[in-house]
């Protein structure tokens, strides 16, 4: 069985470490960069080869690994925001209207990251009624936080829907929390993706997709790795341990670091959407 992941870049290197050298990896291209010090990871599924492959959704997969921030570095964090926002703005081409979903429960704390995101969003649709900038260098937009099905009763992609009936964004983003195959990756890696998500896939709870074909509308989906199967962990430690299904681990301090990683993605938002606006700004804006 292979490690559960909802990392693009983690089922490449788990389909190449499992074929070894006797299958070949079509429909896929890969390549790795280097951006103001981050290592960035880029995988684009082209075919249903790919998507068999890879276990995903064709599209294009951009990962980035923040791992100076990680260690604390100085200016690390104002440095991988610069480096999402960048990554974000390329997947989002031209718009100017936007929709922002935090999914998640925020009662639970390692599936809290989209409602931490969206505390950190500046949002402007209240601020104008024509279709006019909200303010000079300012996008139109508008946020939601549907909740899960077992709090809300209703399906998160049809509360989303109606949010868009009264936004009619040109544009969804979608931040959710994600598994990662590799605890390495867990809070210092952010995926983004322009084949939308299903949340809870990657814990085994899928819900209905967030797509252009649900929504009618391009998706990006930005999601932070903040759990590993416990199943997976220990079988690449080759420990044969009695462990029930479902079980997940996260980290000791995850209520620091979901914080951390929520205002790193909403930051990130706001530069790549508000394109007139600086990062020190930001706070400004939100206080």
């Amino acid at each position: 069985m292979q490690p559960r992941t909802d990392l693009a870049m983690e089922a490449k290197e788990l389909f190449e470490r499992s074929a070894g050298e006797q299958t070949r990896l079509s429909g896929v291209l890969a390549r790795e960069t280097d951006r103001r010090g981050v290592r960035m990871t880029l995988v684009r599924i082209l075919d249903a080869e790919g998507e068999q492959a890879l276990g995903k959704p064709r599209g294009t997969y951009i990962t980035a690994e923040l791992e100076a921030l990680s260690r604390r570095e100085p200016g690390s964090f104002s440095n991988a925001v610069r480096t999402v926002s960048r990554a974000l703005r390329e997947l989002l081409g031209p718009c100017r209207q936007a929709l922002v979903v935090g999914l998640g429960n925020r009662d639970i704390t390692p599936d809290a990251i989209g409602p931490e995101a969206v505390k950190n969003l500046i949002v402007t649709r209240h601020l104008q009624a024509g279709t006019d900038e909200a303010l000079p260098g300012l996008m139109r937009v508008a946020a939601c936080q549907p909740g899960v099905l077992g709090q809300t009763g209703i399906e998160s992609l049809e509360l989303v829907k109606c949010a868009m009936q009264t936004a009619q964004p040109d544009v969804v983003i979608v931040i959710d929390a994600l598994a990662a195959a590799e605890p390495g990756r867990l809070f210092r890696t952010v995926q983004l993706s322009d084949s939308g998500i299903v949340p809870g896939s990657g814990v085994g709870n899928s819900r209905q997709e967030f797509s252009r074909r649900t929504l009618g509308v391009p998706v990006i989906a930005v999601g932070v790795p903040t759990v590993v199967d416990a199943i997976s962990l220990f079988r690449q430690a080759e420990l044969e341990l009695d462990v029930p299904r479902g079980v997940l681990v996260t980290m000791q301090d995850v209520d620091t670091r979901v914080r951390e990683m929520g205002r790193l993605v909403g930051y990130s938002c706001d530069l790549a959407l508000h394109r007139g606006l600086s990062l020190g700004e930001i706070p400004a804006f939100l206080s």
